[in-house]
């Protein structure tokens, strides 16, 4: 039976949308093959045409998210800078819709298990990241790429322990905290350069 054209394009692209929203949300482990494709609205037999394995369907759906958050860290810089791409980043509704949101807060500890090719496909796009982030940071700043490094780290942790606490309360302080320590990262290294 012969589909039109573009069938399997629009197939591998909810395969991955399913598969994207279901790692973040249940986790890499925890997302079965088959749940993917039922899901999506297939059958178990049509993955193998789209994808060799699952590690193959986790390191695409790795790479596709990681490009959409640069692109979101483009659109946040480049529409109120370094602060407002920190408040969208540790905001409530990033907290509360992991299935949407970082890859990274939500799937660092299972892609530190995955294959080789994973891991260095996500520090590719890692550092794509920092950089981005290390060009925006004040000209004076020393060590950029490694402040950038800093404020990653700031706000994944951050957003990974209030989106772990039981208490909306605590989750909303552990959220201003990671906002206030990020800033002061860049702001302590830009001032200590004058």
């Amino acid at each position: 039976m012969r589909y039109e054209k573009g069938r399997k394009d629009a197939s591998r692209s909810r395969i991955m949308e399913v598969a994207a929203n279901r790692f973040r949300g249940d986790g890499i482990a925890a997302s079965g093959l088959a749940t993917i494709m039922k899901d999506a609205g297939l059958t178990n037999g049509a993955f193998y045409p789209h994808f060799q394995s699952k590690a193959a369907l986790v390191r695409e759906t790795v790479a596709a998210a990681l490009e959409d958050q640069s692109d979101q860290i483009r659109e946040a810089l480049a529409a109120g800078g370094l602060d407002m791409a920190i408040d969208a980043y540790l905001s409530t509704a990033h907290r509360d819709n992991p299935r949407q949101g970082c890859a990274s807060a939500a799937l660092l500890p299972e892609i530190a298990r995955e294959p080789s090719e994973t891991r260095q496909l996500y520090t590719e796009r890692l550092l794509t990241q920092v950089r981005q982030v290390a060009a925006e940071l004040p000209p004076r700043t020393r060590n950029r790429e490694s402040v950038a490094l800093g404020i990653f780290a700031t706000l994944i942790g951050a957003l990974q322990m209030a989106r772990a606490v039981d208490g909306t309360e605590l989750s909303e302080r552990i959220l201003a905290a990671g906002a206030d320590a990020a800033r002061t990262l860049n702001q302590r290294d830009s001032e200590a350069s004058s």
